[in-house]
């Protein structure tokens, strides 16, 4: 029986991701495991119109910043529930690729996330983090399909 001792929640803070946690916090409790929350920043986000091109670095270090603290403040919640969490923003343009990273350099046993909601076209279109995820990662991934997309199907 699987029994992991650290699970790895990709979080950008959507409703999805957020539900995710959930059960990913209800897995930990069950088993004693730790909770790694992971944020991914764009390396080259898309600019808003008001920040120059010069003021780029910054921006970047702003997004990872605002990350770190809404991750924290999640972190704190689990906390105060018994779920032991740590935090860490990973910096890519590859979403997917960078979790996967994460997770084998964390050794992580276990990956709870959730599709967006994405089907037919739409998912051929814009491709999948969570099915590149399961594709590549060498752990098991727990994928919680969103009702968005089992309502659809």
């Amino acid at each position: 029986m699987l029994s992991p001792k650290l699970i790895l929640s990709p979080i950008d803070f959507s409703d999805f991701s957020l539900s995710a946690l959930e059960v990913a916090q209800d897995v930990a409790t069950k088993y004693g495991s730790q909770i790694l929350l992971v944020n991914i920043v764009p390396e080259i986000p898309k600019l808003p119109k008001d920040v120059s091109i010069l003021n780029e670095g910054e921006y970047e270090q702003q997004l990872i910043e605002s990350a770190k603290k809404r991750l924290g403040e999640l972190a704190e919640k689990l906390q105060r529930s018994g779920v032991t969490a740590r935090i860490t923003v990973g910096l890519a343009n590859d979403a997917a690729m960078e979790i996967v990273r994460v997770a084998e350099s964390e050794k992580v046993d276990l990956i709870v996330m959730a599709t967006h909601g994405m089907t037919g076209w739409r998912q051929l279109a814009f491709g999948s983090i969570t099915d590149k995820v399961v594709r590549t990662a060498d752990c098991p991934v727990l994928v919680l399909r969103s009702r968005a997309a089992s309502a659809t199907a």
